[in-house]
């Protein structure tokens, strides 16, 4: 069979192997592919692997060998998944491999946010603490995290893993979910409510119709001023613009955010040159442990497949 791996690159960008798929045939791995390319480098194969680079209805049906779609993600989006269910090719991702990185990252956002650790450091080798007066000094307002109240948009397993982590800190928790189950130590709760009440909201929720630009002037006027506002989720659920114009005008006092509304994003996202805007490159999955799992899900995933009871399949 023909495989290709259309963008490799972000999962593995050198310290895993793709060796593994010569079992099932002669393969190619692209780091990345422009859209321009993507026709040609698809054309015979039976089986594609794709992160970020679309495979919609038009493509797809011209591609009379295909009989495999591999994600290397949670989302499937990037693929016309209702043309694959009517012609009957598996489109199977990646779930739950990234759980706790997800939930990780949520906090280092939030710590850099409290504690200063890289102004800090950074004030430290600079020579300010070698001159300085004091034994001790700080460079902005440091807070703790006990006793503040967290506000999870969104329960499924990663937030109820960073509700796990919130409390190990002594924080109170509030959520607001459809399906709300009980959670011990975690109080269910309306979204207007929840934003009145939390020192910190993190979004958790997966990109719908509902979610999109939901974060926006309205939701944060209903924030706390002091209050910091968190995205691992989906970029598009929030309305950059209305966020920036929160955090220039003091309606909300930060914001920590690992995805944008486009990315790469371009060069003049509103949010770009704020200092209480914290902003890492998609990099919550990038752990080597959380792409290892990934890999490992994605073996599965075709074994499963080559056997003829296809896992973790998108429709």
């Amino acid at each position: 069979m023909k495989i290709t791996i259309l963008d490799g690159y972000a999962e593995n960008p050198g310290d895993l192997s793709w060796d593994w798929l010569g079992e099932y045939g002669e393969y190619t791995v692209y780091d990345r592919t422009p859209a321009e390319l993507i026709a040609e480098r698809v054309e015979g194969c039976d089986i594609i692997i794709t992160n970020k680079t679309p495979l919609r209805r038009d493509l797809l049906s011209g591609l009379e060998n295909l009989k495999y779609i591999g994600l290397l993600s949670t989302g499937y989006n990037i693929v016309d998944w209702d043309y694959c269910k009517e012609v009957g090719i598996p489109v199977c991702n990646i779930p739950a491999y990234s759980t706790m990185a997800v939930a990780q990252l949520t906090f280092a956002l939030i710590l850099e946010h409290t504690n200063a650790v890289s102004v800090h450091s950074e004030s430290v080798h600079n020579g300010e603490w070698a001159s300085c007066k004091d034994f001790c000094y700080q460079k902005t307002h440091l807070t703790e995290l006990f006793g503040k109240t967290l506000g999870i948009i969104g329960f499924g397993s990663i937030g109820k893993a960073v509700a796990r982590i919130a409390l190990a800190f002594g924080m109170k928790v509030t959520a607001t979910t459809n399906h709300p189950a009980p959670f011990d130590g975690v109080e269910f709760t309306d979204i207007d409510t929840l934003l009145a009440k939390s020192d910190f909201v993190s979004l958790h929720c997966p990109l719908t119709d509902k979610t999109e630009g939901m974060v926006n002037a309205d939701f944060l006027s209903k924030m706390k001023p002091s209050a910091m506002l968190i995205n691992t989720s989906r970029g598009q659920v929030v309305n950059e613009s209305d966020l920036a114009d929160a955090l220039i005008n003091g309606k909300i006092s930060a914001a920590g955010l690992d995805v944008l509304s486009y990315e790469p994003p371009k060069a003049d996202n509103p949010l770009f040159g704020l200092k209480n805007c914290y902003i890492t490159p998609h990099i919550a999955w990038a752990g080597y442990e959380t792409r290892l799992r990934l890999m490992e899900i994605c073996k599965k995933n075709l074994k499963a497949f080559s056997l003829g009871n296809p896992i973790n399949v998108v429709y």
